[in-house]
């Protein structure tokens, strides 16, 4: 079966974000756009009452901004800001952003990381690819060994979502390398974490310590409910169908596409079965 935008709308909204419940894809046609420069400047310590009236215009920025932050203190630790350029000269650097100060060496997220492994820094211009990603392709991406957790808030309510998430440093630091605050825009794709609303992700990148994580996640994920907050898919989560169908609006909708798709259901396993309520 073959689906399109232009043939089939809402099916194809509905298939974009399959958890691989439909089947298997065999082939993609992609809209494109012409290749551009991106230039990477990294700044240090900016304060979290930055973002009480600031946030839109941090995250404006630039193509991609990033916050990272390991909950101590009150502040981001970095933030990496991405700006599309024209020509190859490298931009101005400005010392000050939001009161975080510019750094003049290449910086790894995680404290005591080897920053080799991260794409080039300091404003040099580069193609897309060699920016948009933090770490460098053939190199180890973040730690290495690790667990990821995510989750997606208005992001007209994140200030207050980081705030809840801050109650909690205590019991999240100890098992934590690294949180990255990131920016998505609306769409249309029935299970998106960003449906229909413009959203702020908290990510957390964890040490390797599985039993303890999923002691947290739950505190977690009890403070970021008055938020609304979606998890990510294809992170770890704990939360169940009855709650993953009140977060995602076109849950059942989705369902009954991938009978449609999978009557048999060869490609229901147990993941599945928790997102499904089956």
């Amino acid at each position: 079966k073959t689906l399109s935008r232009a043939a089939n709308d809402d099916e194809f909204n509905g298939a974009v974000v399959g958890l691989g419940a439909l089947g298997v894809i065999t082939r993609i046609t992609l809209a494109v756009v012409p290749t551009f420069q991106i230039s990477q400047i990294v700044y240090e310590n900016l304060s979290f009452d930055q973002l009480e009236h600031n946030l839109d215009a941090i995250f404006g920025s630039g193509y991609s901004v990033s916050l990272f932050t390991d909950w101590k203190n009150h502040r981001a630790t970095q933030v990496w800001l991405k700006q599309n350029i024209t020509g190859s000269a490298t931009p101005a650097l400005p010392p000050l952003f939001y009161g975080a100060t510019l750094q003049k060496t290449k910086l790894h997220p995680l404290a005591g990381h080897s920053p080799e492994n991260c794409t080039e820094q300091l404003g040099v211009p580069g193609p897309w690819y060699e920016r948009l990603p933090h770490f460098r392709m053939n190199f180890t991406p973040s730690s290495g060994a690790e667990l990821q957790s995510e989750y997606f808030v208005p992001r007209a309510q994140a200030y207050k979502a980081i705030l809840a998430v801050e109650q909690l440093r205590d019991k999240i630091t100890p098992h934590l390398f690294i949180t990255e605050l990131r920016t998505i825009a609306a769409d249309d794709l029935w299970l998106s974490t960003a449906y229909k609303r413009d959203s702020v992700a908290i990510h957390f990148t964890w040490k390797p310590e599985e039993k303890a994580v999923r002691g947290v996640l739950p505190l977690i994920e009890e403070k970021l409910a008055p938020f609304e907050a979606r998890p990510h898919w294809a992170k770890v989560f704990t939360m169940p169908h009855q709650r993953l169908s009140q977060l995602y609006p076109r849950l059942n909708d989705f369902r009954a596409l991938a009978l449609r798709y999978d009557p048999n259901r060869k490609f229901l396993n147990a993941y599945l079965q928790n997102v499904f309520g089956a």
